[in-house]
């Protein structure tokens, strides 16, 4: 019974093209479409519900580790209609499951909307290719249409790290290797030290979690292999900064200069509701050019967001002005907008300059004092360094 269930439930998430699946303890299943929560008109879910579902789908390894740690990560097939990623945890006693459904499909570089140059960043030999951004951003879409782009165009041995693997590649014009935590491998880390003895060109870790992940895939980027991952971060400043600051002081030093060598590039991506519906992207990009280097090796990365704004001929933007952009097409509304602005501040001050701040509506906070301590730190460093 929970089995047919669970499929009424994948179906009705594949036909309304949602992106994830909510079952919880007190509510009926929950389909996020379009970025907004909505709720099916079937029964709520009690404690026995939750744990028949999660044993329909959940392999004796994963249900093992649910038991020990609390929670558990996986992915399945549901027949050849698409593929799911699994997230199980307790929550007050009671199991908790939260399906993302994996498209079949994958988008193209035009469809995505990403910087043409992209196309040739992954024809680079070797470098660190980093896409960053919250949890349901888009990151593994865009990093599974970039390894596919390589598949198809080059011949190359690509190794991927995944947790759990998502998206499933298969051998076209390149050699392409995927292997998953927990099942092919024990950790990001470990699967890194192990695979520079297999002869990779290009090489994808699923996230960048820890230091020694970290230190790994820069060490890989800089011995002559294209690495790409991903970091919980937003913009392309703050990125920089979260690697640099996983490293012990005394290291801090070495990384900046390890950095600014192997780096190549960073994209910094939000997902927002489209207007009238569906998704769309919106990117920081930053193009790790001899200038931006400088600024890395020499801790100046306070100055990278300037250094974007001019080098517009290498594709790259800031994320408010991408945004921004999508707000004046009509693409997705104010509110919207300021949510997911690094400055909200500034971007509240150019809708009321253009008399559209009443669209905002309930978005409008008081973060002008937040965003001008940002101003006063940054020109503050400024006059130290000069």
């Amino acid at each position: 019974m929970a089995s047919l269930h669970i499929d009424r439930i994948l179906e009705t998430c594949i036909k309304r093209g949602a992106s994830d699946i909510h079952l919880s303890v007190g509510r009926p299943p929950i389909l996020r479409l379009h970025g907004r929560l909505r709720q099916l008109e079937t029964k709520v879910l009690e404690p026995d519900d939750t744990v028949a579902l999660m044993k329909s789908i959940t392999p004796d390894r994963n249900q093992q580790e649910l038991q020990e740690e609390g929670g558990t990560d996986f992915g399945f097939a549901f027949g050849d209609q698409g593929r799911f990623r699994v997230s199980v945890f307790r929550q007050k006693g009671n199991v908790t499951i939260v399906l993302r459904l994996i498209p079949t499909r994958f988008l193209t570089f035009d469809e995505i909307g990403l910087p043409p140059i992209c196309r040739a960043l992954c024809r680079r030999p070797r470098g660190l290719f980093l896409v960053t951004g919250p949890t349901g951003s888009g990151k593994t879409t865009t990093l599974s249409s970039m390894i596919n782009y390589i598949n198809n165009e080059l011949d190359r041995h690509i190794v991927t790290v995944e947790d759990p693997i998502e998206y499933y590649h298969t051998h076209k014009k390149s050699l392409i290797n995927q292997r998953e935590v927990g099942n092919d491998v024990g950790s990001f880390s470990e699967a890194l030290r192990r695979v520079l003895r297999s002869d990779p060109d290009v090489i994808l870790v699923g996230e960048m979690r820890d230091l020694e992940t970290i230190s790994n895939a820069i060490l890989a980027a800089e011995t002559g292999h294209l690495v790409f991952s991903t970091l919980h971060t937003t913009g392309c400043q703050g990125t920089i900064n979260r690697i640099i600051d996983a490293f012990p002081h005394e290291q801090q030093d070495q990384i900046r200069v390890q950095l600014s060598t192997s780096l190549i590039a960073v994209l910094s991506q939000a997902l927002l509701p489209k207007k009238p519906t569906g998704m769309v992207a919106a990117y920081e990009f930053m193009v790790c050019t001899p200038a931006i280097a400088n600024l890395i090796r020499e801790n100046k990365t306070f100055r990278i967001d300037s250094a974007i704004q001019t080098g517009k001929k290498f594709g790259m933007q800031l994320l408010d002005e991408h945004l921004w952009n999508l707000f004046e097409k009509g693409q997705i509304d104010a509110d919207e907008m300021i949510d997911k602005a690094r400055n909200a501040g500034e971007i509240q001050d150019k809708l009321e300059k253009i008399g559209r701040l009443h669209e905002a509506g309930e978005a409008l906070i008081t973060i002008h004092e937040d965003t001008t301590n940002e101003k006063d730190q940054d020109k503050g460093k400024e006059k130290k360094e000069g």
